[in-house]
């Protein structure tokens, strides 16, 4: 029996969307980043929708792996998934800041960020062709919002290249700007929770502005992540400075036993979307209780079902779960809320880096009301491609080959040639 109509065509476009100069452990983000935007046609016409990274290690996995979709049901899940899952999970060593802010970048967390999209796209359509929402599709949705958590950055005031894209944010550079960016913030979306990513000033610093962010806001449930930049030390220190201010602190050292001795210590909860990104990460984090709460990201997890996979294990062994976010866009926040709309027990707001977002590739994009999305039930992601800036994105694409891979480390290098990454913990 064939479930949904027949995929006859998949159309991958690489695209360069406008990014803002954020600051990280690894360095700053480029004026432009790669995305690539999937299409999965069926012999009924009808076209779904998916969205992962766009480097070019993931585009070239994406064209392999793509001919093998032609001729699969669009309701075939199961059987996507499993494309290409006998490849090996060879470290990607030569691609740090691809993989550097997630883990290990490996062969098979780049398949799986591929089939990510495929899945998601495959959904799209077989949720249109029956006139149902992807989340009915994921067994229902449990909620009609899904809560986000506003992402602060500290930030330049621009890019200090030429013919970058214009930033209406301004800098944040210290805790009074980083209040202020929450303002916006809160101004834009009305956001109820905040994310600050730090790693990038020392410590202190850092703790300065999440105490500022509590004054400012004491009925906000606020976050830190140095992405691992902090010794074990640093982190304890951190950790009994700021436990009872922060709901959570996200990976805030990198070694297992450390953040495992650094719960027991202080109590504070610690999450993760360094230490536990694929299935064999699982077990060793869980036996330790170094993390008590997995932030999930449907990208390189492998898509919306493994999604609901990662948090039925997280229930069964009491840890909490929420979502990582990358540079996204449209899709993807399509996705996240469908599949967020559907997990019982997703008890913290979800990542985005949505608002920084000044362009989209969907016709109607989202808005946040009380930092929050309504789930809709439109048959599938419920959105719908906006083909010229599709076509405006990819020629971007196409004009400027040196941006189409993301490194934080080269697009500080435009400010201060002489940087280098520091290897192991920054603090």
């Amino acid at each position: 029996m064939t479930v949904g109509s027949l995929i006859t065509d998949v159309r991958l476009t690489p695209i360069l969307i406008a990014d803002a100069p954020l600051l990280n452990v690894g360095g700053v983000h480029q004026p432009y980043t790669p995305r690539l935007i999937v299409e999965v046609e069926t012999d009924s016409g009808i076209v779904g929708l998916g969205e992962t990274y766009g480097d070019s290690v993931y585009l070239s996995r994406a064209a392999e792996l793509a001919r093998a979709l032609i001729g699969m049901p669009s309701g075939a899940f199961n059987a996507i998934r499993s494309l290409g899952d006998r490849a090996s999970s060879e470290l990607l060593a030569d691609i740090p800041i691809a993989g550097g802010l997630r883990g290990a970048l490996t062969t098979d967390k780049v398949r799986l960020s591929v089939l990510s999209a495929f899945e998601v796209a495959a959904m799209d359509a077989y949720g249109r062709e029956l006139g149902l929402p992807v989340h009915a599709l994921l067994g229902g949705k449990v909620r009609d919002r899904v809560d986000y958590s506003g992402y602060l950055f500290y930030k330049w005031a621009e890019h200090p290249v030429a013919d970058a894209p214009a930033d209406a944010w301004g800098a944040a550079l210290d805790p009074d700007s980083v209040v202020r960016q929450a303002r916006k913030f809160f101004a834009l979306g009305g956001f109820r929770s905040f994310k600050l990513k730090g790693g990038v000033f020392a410590p202190d610093a850092e703790c300065a502005a999440i105490e500022a962010l509590a004054a400012a806001f004491p009925d906000h449930p606020l976050r830190l992540d140095p992405n691992g930049g902090w010794s074990a030390a640093t982190a304890l220190r951190v950790a009994e400075r700021l436990r009872g201010t922060v709901e959570y602190l996200e990976d805030p050292t990198t070694g297992l036993d450390d953040l495992a001795e650094l719960h027991r210590r202080t109590g504070i909860p610690l999450a993760t979307n360094m230490v536990v990104t694929s299935v064999a990460e699982i077990a060793p984090a869980f036996a330790r209780d170094a993390v008590q709460v997995v932030l999930s990201d449907h990208h390189f997890w492998g898509g919306l079902l493994a999604t609901r996979d990662l948090a039925a294990v997280c229930r069964a062994h009491g840890k909490g779960v929420s979502m990582h976010s990358n540079t996204h866009l449209g899709i993807s926040l399509a996705a996240m809320t469908q599949v967020a709309a559907t997990i019982p027990d997703l008890d913290y707001a979800c990542d985005t880096h949505y608002p920084w977002q000044a362009e989209d590739v969907i016709t109607a994009p989202f808005e946040f009301d009380g930092g929050a999305i309504e789930v809709t039930d439109t048959p599938g992601l419920g959105i719908e491609l906006d083909r010229d800036a599709v076509a405006r994105l990819h020629e971007r694409w196409r004009r400027l080959p040196a941006l189409r891979e993301r490194d934080d480390v080269a697009a500080m290098r435009a400010a201060d040639p002489g940087y280098r990454p520091i290897r192991g913990p920054k603090f």
